[in-house]
């Protein structure tokens, strides 16, 4: 029987098992036999992780070739105007190439806990929220993308793969999924 866990990773903890200097990972938070991520977070990213035991649905998950769409909302510095949000819309220019076209908007600020550490508050530079959508997966790509519009991202939560969502799960923790639910959809 096929397993698939939803996983809250904190800022922080690498997403591996395997461990590589004082940093947690994901061993420190499942202890469920042959699960892998399928995909990845930055280091320094939080939010919603999948793990499965099956390669298969891994690759659907993972695989930009199969342009599943995962949700972030970033935090990034100053209220991106119009423009900023329609190069995102269109696709960005990066070091590797340009982006698929984005799905973005501002939002208001979602209901989160608290982050350690803090992000850096500055009282003369305002700060947005956005719901970014991406159908790929290039190394850190939505930093990339927001600093290359002007909007350095500060912090950066992943809500949605497909249509399997964070919801209410708590930081650091998880919990099984039903393999067969719409998220799953190629």
């Amino acid at each position: 029987m096929t397993r698939l866990i939803a996983f809250n990773k904190p800022y922080g903890v690498l997403s591996q098992f395997s461990k590589e200097g004082d940093h947690p990972t994901l061993a420190d938070y499942i202890d469920i036999p042959d699960v892998y991520p399928a995909g990845r977070l930055d280091r320094d990213s939080e939010g919603l992780l999948l793990l499965t035991d099956d390669g298969k649905l891994q690759q659907r998950i993972a695989d930009p070739k199969f342009k599943k769409f995962k949700t972030y909302w970033v935090e990034v510095e100053k209220k991106p105007d119009e423009t900023a949000l329609q190069q995102l819309r269109e696709g960005v220019t990066l070091k590797d190439g340009l982006t698929r076209p984005a799905k973005v908007k501002l939002i208001d600020e979602p209901e989160l806990w608290e982050r350690d550490p803090p992000v850096r508050f500055r009282k003369n530079i305002p700060t947005a929220w956005l719901a970014l959508s991406i159908s790929e997966g290039k190394n850190r790509q939505v930093r990339r993308m927001t600093a290359a519009v002007g909007y350095p991202t500060l912090r950066l939560v992943r809500a949605c793969i497909g249509d399997w969502q964070l919801g209410d799960l708590k930081l650091g923790q998880w919990r099984e999924l039903d393999v067969n639910q719409a998220g799953n959809k190629s």
